[in-house]
């Protein structure tokens, strides 16, 4: 087996789980960064979803991430790990795609993890309606605005933030009067 690249970024980002033997800022093209998953259970409950990050198929967006180089020698106990990690509802399908490094260069065949726009937890909502369930959710890992700051937080140390999550961070900071 060789090397195996995973593209992160939404948790990933400040909690990947599996030794990393490489980091490069990466470009995604065609697919956005969304609250687009309901979580049931993650950052939210069956009874309460929460909202977590997928890629959102986008012609002509980009999502700015982490490509993660995993050793040969690790690629198939860190691919079953993700397997477990994102795999736990089916509303995540496992791909191989192309990203862009900052950098310079093009890596293929990279382990991306995208929505299933078909699956029932796939969802569209503006983004008041994410911040009041992010504001309030929580589950398994914990309450979903933990999630959110987290998330943010890591997109700016590494010089990349996104916009939607900007206004989802001092919106949720709003609500929860924080």
């Amino acid at each position: 087996m060789s090397d195996l690249w995973i593209f992160g970024y939404g948790s990933l980002l400040w909690n990947p789980g599996f030794p990393v033997a490489e980091t490069r800022v990466a470009v995604l093209r065609d697919w956005r960064r969304s609250f687009c998953m309901s979580s049931i259970h993650h950052r939210g409950t069956v009874e309460a979803p929460g909202l977590v990050l997928a890629l959102d198929h986008a012609p002509g967006a980009v999502c700015h991430g982490i490509a993660f180089r995993v050793e040969a020698d690790r690629s198939s106990a860190t691919l079953a790990y993700l397997r477990d990690r994102e795999l736990v509802s089916s509303a995540y399908l496992e791909t191989r795609q192309q990203v862009e490094f900052a950098q310079g260069g093009l890596q293929e065949d990279v382990l991306t993890y995208v929505i299933d726009p078909d699956h029932d937890q796939y969802c569209t909502l503006a983004l008041e309606d994410q911040a009041q369930i992010i504001a309030r959710a929580s589950g398994g890992r914990g309450p979903n605005d933990e999630y959110l700051m987290n998330t943010a937080s890591h997109l700016h140390q590494l010089g990349l933030p996104d916009p939607d999550l900007d206004w989802l961070v001092a919106r949720v900071r709003q609500i929860k009067g924080i």
